[in-house]
């Protein structure tokens, strides 16, 4: 991985803790789901996954909502191909 790594003068690695929830947007998306489940109650397991991708579809529609994880974890995206 180094190496790949050094033939890429655009990328820059960062090491990281084994777990880092604080830096994973990730995370914030599934407590973001989570929390608006906390009420819902489901029988059976199978009839949690339509609710889970109605919400997750309905994040889609929210790039703001999606940017504010990403700002959350204090790390920044920039693209290698912009000036």
């Amino acid at each position: 991985m180094r190496e790949l790594a050094a033939e890429r003068a655009w990328l820059t690695v960062f090491l990281l803790s084994a777990y880092s929830p604080d830096l994973n947007p990730l995370e914030r998306v599934w407590a973001h789901v989570k929390r608006s489940l906390a009420n819902l109650a489901v029988m059976a397991l199978d009839r949690l996954k339509t609710p889970v991708r109605n919400r997750l579809k309905r994040l889609q529609y929210r790039p703001h909502t999606l940017d504010g994880f990403m700002t959350g974890t204090g790390l920044t995206l920039h693209d290698p191909l912009s000036p």
